[in-house]
């Protein structure tokens, strides 16, 4: 499993609904509110085999109430 993180920014009044939704899904291992230019940050596990902007697309990106996205994949653990 590949760690990768993804923030994601609502549209306004949106937040708590695009929350529920995403754990809805049971894909994300954390899920936490933030500040800044996005409203929540995400962390999931994808599977090695699976493409991550596939899955990203066909497991959570569909989710109504969100503008954007930006995905962090991760390398290395310290």
């Amino acid at each position: 499993m590949r760690p990768v993180f993804v923030q994601f920014r609502c549209n306004p009044g949106q937040t708590y609904a695009v929350a529920d939704a995403i754990y809805d899904r049971e894909i994300v291992s954390e899920l936490y509110s933030t500040s800044g230019e996005f409203d929540l940050l995400a962390k999931i596990y994808i599977p090695e085999d699976a493409d991550i902007g596939r899955y990203l697309s066909d497991n959570l990106f569909d989710i109504p109430g969100i503008s954007r996205t930006l995905t962090t994949m991760t390398f290395k653990a310290f």
